[in-house]
């Protein structure tokens, strides 16, 4: 959402904003669903149990078609084999090893080059993420392509728990549906056309959460989905107040890791399962977790390498996650480094639920930090705080509670004007904290060639006492 229309957004009462999410619904369900999902979720479905025959013959007859379509089609793909072929490089386009690896930069610099020549953009959803890397990207899929992927989505998480079509549910994300310095409820929208409660991840304070408790019961939430960090901050919550009225079907989990602590007082909390998913906005790799325990790939959405140093590692050895997408085929993005790391399941590992999609061994490299405000607010999606503005890479830093460093790469056309609004963005999700922007060529990495986009530099004993004394505070005031 533009800043100048989220400002106005902000400014709307309450119910004003639960319309325009309604909106916002309606116009995504109408890309999102339409009269070939029924049919599609249960093709998922039958996929489901395939033979690795039947796998191996769909994903080569796919795979020739989207690599004959990029070389052809696809101007980034055709540009690069033309030099090729002018070199005298005869390496057959129709074999994947024969092409290079793709790293984020080129589809953020040039996203548009990405599109086949057959499509119009203007006519496609476009979405942008920056993912956990800090770096801007935009996305284009047409409409039976986001068609087929929520049909996938909802019949291997929804689906494979049993819940109903119908069933309210609820997303705690990083969406800025309520001002961040609202210190009142509703820290909600709920979006009627996705029987939907979206909750603000910015005000999981302390002496806030019991409100969104009651949000749950109120709307009569079923099932939900949000960062395992944002649901561990709501579960601690349930716990500690002994409450058993806030059953869910399932819970699940995406963006970040799901630890098994997470995972324990999660499921206590919400006398549910709690599933992990992995997916990203790129759509080239997509996981989800079945009621037996294990992470099974869906094979349609994207084919997985694991590489170390460029070349294949054997199952079950972790490397770099490079991906092939094969369900958006009108912007393909082939042997795309996701930045992930994992490891995948031996060929002939099965999981005892009988579903023979492939497995993952492991994904790692997703997590992000929290960051934390003086009362006691804990903050953990600051990516949107670049979108849409010529940054190459970024990183904000927590220094102490009221320092904030934030470290920005700068693409073509960064200005004055840029650097306020990353200011005044995170200021709106922050509070007024004291905000240092540095110039860098190049965000430090990780050990595992990551950028870590947030970094709390807050010990454990300052983190625990500023949420201790926000609790204090909630519990003197309700005792007047």
């Amino acid at each position: 959402m533009r800043d100048g229309i989220l400002a106005l957004y902000h400014r709307l009462p309450a119910p004003a904003r639960s319309a325009a999410a309604s909106l916002r619904g309606l116009y995504l369900r109408r890309w999102r669903y339409g009269k070939e999902t029924e049919r599609l979720k249960l093709e998922a479905l039958e996929r489901d149990t395939w033979s690795d025959a039947q796998w191996k013959s769909w994903r080569e007859e796919r795979m020739a078609m989207l690599l004959h379509r990029a070389a052809t089609q696809v101007p980034f793909y055709r540009y690069q084999w033309e030099r090729r072929r002018r070199l005298g490089d005869r390496a057959s386009a129709e074999l994947l090893e024969n092409w290079p690896v793709l790293d984020k930069d080129a589809v953020r610099e040039n996203p548009r080059l990405f599109v086949a020549d057959d499509c119009d953009v203007r006519r496609m959803l476009h979405e942008q993420t920056s993912g956990t890397t800090g770096k801007p990207l935009d996305i284009w899929r047409n409409r039976s392509t986001v068609e087929s992927m929520y049909a996938i989505v909802d019949a291997r998480t929804a689906g494979w728990e049993g819940i109903p079509d119908e069933a309210r549910w609820a997303r705690l994300g990083g969406q800025l549906v309520t001002p961040v310095r609202q210190r009142q409820p509703p820290f909600w929208v709920w979006n009627m056309a996705m029987r939907q409660l979206y909750m603000s991840s910015y005000h999981l304070a302390p002496d806030l959460i019991p409100h969104y408790l009651d949000a749950l019961k109120e709307y009569r939430i079923q099932y939900l989905a949000a960062y395992p960090s944002s649901l561990l901050a709501m579960a601690h919550e349930v716990v500690r107040r002994g409450r058993k009225d806030l059953k869910m079907l399932a819970v699940f989990t995406n963006a970040e890791p799901l630890h098994a602590d997470q995972r324990a007082i999660i499921g206590e909390a919400f006398q549910c399962p709690v599933r992990e998913t992995y997916g990203m906005t790129e759509t080239v790799a997509a996981a989800s977790e079945c009621p037996h325990g294990r992470m099974h790939q869906w094979p349609e959405v994207g084919h997985i390498e694991v590489l170390t140093d460029s070349r294949p590692v054997p199952a079950g050895e972790t490397g770099e996650l490079v991906c092939t997408g094969l369900l958006n085929i009108d912007m393909p993005l082939i042997r795309y480094r996701a930045g992930d790391r994992g490891s995948l399941a031996a060929a002939g590992d099965r999981c005892t639920c009988g579903r023979s999609l492939p497995l993952f061994g492991s994904v790692e490299g997703r997590s992000t930090d929290m960051l934390l405000t003086r009362d006691g607010r804990q903050v953990f999606w600051l990516n949107p705080v670049f979108y849409g503005l010529p940054v190459r890479q970024s990183q904000i830093v927590q220094e102490s509670i009221d320092q904030i460093t934030v470290k920005v790469a700068p693409g073509l056309g960064f200005n004055a004007d840029t650097a306020r609004t990353i200011e005044n963005r995170l200021r709106t999700r922050m509070g007024n904290a004291e905000i240092t922007m540095q110039m860098v060529e190049e965000v430090e990495r990780t050990k595992n060639g990551k950028i870590q986009a947030v970094v709390c530099k807050l010990s454990a004993e300052d983190r625990e006492a500023i949420l201790r004394g926000s609790r204090e505070s909630f519990v003197a005031a309700s005792a007047r």
